[in-house]
């Protein structure tokens, strides 16, 4: 069966980087997309920025470009061509033919370093599923010697005979792999019940790759998790608890992938079982990396991908790490109900973490709306999401079809529930104090 194409060899490959730049393309100069390069151990010889303001249906960069990457690729003897886009097969094919170097776009490129960096089953699992789902839109590339046979007895047709056992043999494999990853998530389900029936809350990291996630992790749980300053130096999610000398009481603080830019949505589905642990957290600690000089950008990202799981409405607190290297430091920040919102911390030198803690349990501690909400009878979802989220402390329904539902609920998730449905579909009324539990 037909792999991805593997980046390293026996030798580190020749590399040049093509960073192709288009309106409001966020990576200027492409810092990043050099540091997921050296991160595979490839070669670098040189990084190209192309500006377009519209990408080329056969090449990405138009003719002229190609012509002059590929008078490069001979003069400097280029294995490996890496772009920082994604590229369809058709673009990678007729790149691979001008330039006659290998040609590897953004999603191969962050599907090579997550399976160096994969550690347990599960996130094997995940990687070889996003590897596949990849792959099966590129089997023509290794099968052309076929497609040029031109018929006759026992030569008619064997290209697509190949061809498609490929895409047979990978569609099984697939199956395989959704089945084993659906009983992983089953035992990972067993688990968080396990520990739902305690009352110990869950605190979640999130954040862009790189901004400190575990570098954070290990100061809050006297934990020895591996952290490293590169892309992805864990994948696998880690749960722990919190100092409990320090927070007064029982809370578990779980490390989760990092998140990037653009992100393969074959890794979004794969890792979804993982990122459920975000979901069913009481509340996000949101790691932003202080000093990056696209923070802002970054934040966006994070946000994004929070919307795309289902948890862009969860409580949350924004710590603001590598303040170190900053040269002024901003004060924390407080919502309207006193609570922190804004921390600036450094998990290098210990500034700020104390803060952070008592953050934490001051948000877990917090007082709890508690309030009849109104739904209309097509308010499904949001009534399905109030199950999840809140207390529902009784449920009644009028004849015409509406639900009332007697609950309890964090204040900022309520405010995040506001936020996501709308405030016209979360009506809201304060419970009497006779109807108080």
């Amino acid at each position: 069966m037909n792999r991805l194409p593997e980046i390293e060899r026996s030798h580190r490959d020749r590399s040049l980087l093509i960073h192709v730049a288009t309106p409001g393309s966020s990576d200027v100069g492409g810092a990043e997309f050099r540091q997921l390069a050296a991160d595979t151990g490839a070669e670098i010889l040189d990084l190209w920025s192309i500006s377009r303001t519209r990408l080329d249906p056969a090449t990405c960069i138009g003719s002229g470009k190609v012509q002059e990457i590929a008078e490069f690729v001979r003069a400097n003897n280029v294995d490996l061509l890496l772009f920082d886009l994604p590229l369809s097969p058709v673009q990678e094919r007729n790149l691979e033919r001008a330039c006659a170097a290998r040609v590897v776009d953004r999603v191969g490129l962050i599907l090579d370093i997550f399976a160096r960096r994969a550690r347990t089953h599960e996130g094997k699992l995940q990687v070889e599923l996003a590897q596949l789902d990849h792959l099966r839109t590129r089997l023509v590339r290794g099968w052309t010697h076929l497609e040029r046979q031109r018929g006759g007895i026992g030569l008619r047709g064997p290209g697509e005979t190949q061809l498609e056992t490929d895409r047979r043999l990978i569609g099984e494999r697939i199956r395989i792999l959704k089945e084993r990853l659906a009983r992983v998530a089953a035992q990972r389900g067993i688990q968080r019940r396990a520990r739902l029936r305690t009352p110990v809350p869950t605190v979640a990291l999130v954040g862009y790759t790189n901004a400190g996630k575990s570098s954070l992790f290990n100061v809050l749980t006297a934990n020895a998790q591996y952290a490293a300053d590169q892309l992805f130096a864990t994948l696998d999610p880690t749960i722990r608890r919190l100092a409990p000398e320090v927070a007064g009481q029982q809370i578990l603080l779980a490390d989760t992938v990092g998140f990037l830019r653009d992100l393969p949505t074959e890794l979004i589905a794969a890792f979804r079982a993982t990122l459920e642990e975000v979901n069913e957290a009481q509340l996000l600690l949101h790691v932003i990396d202080a000093a990056a000089p696209d923070r802002d950008e970054q934040i966006a990202a994070v946000e994004e991908i929070l919307a795309d799981i289902g948890a862009d409405e969860l409580p949350r607190i924004r710590v603001f790490n590598k303040v170190d290297l900053l040269e002024d430091i901003p004060p924390a920040r407080r919502d309207v109900d006193g609570q922190m919102t804004d921390v600036w911390l450094s998990a290098h030198s210990g500034e700020g973490v104390d803060l952070l803690r008592k953050a934490i349990v001051a948000r877990l501690r917090q007082e709890p709306l508690r309030l009849q909400c109104t739904l209309r009878p097509e308010q499904g979802a949001l009534r399905a999401r109030l199950y999840q989220l809140a207390c529902v402390l009784e449920e009644s329904f009028a004849t015409d079809g509406r639900q009332f539902l007697q609950i309890e609920i964090d204040r900022a998730t309520w405010a995040g529930l506001q936020k996501h449905y709308g405030a016209e579909s979360c009506q809201r009324e304060d419970l009497p104090s006779t109807m108080r539990p």
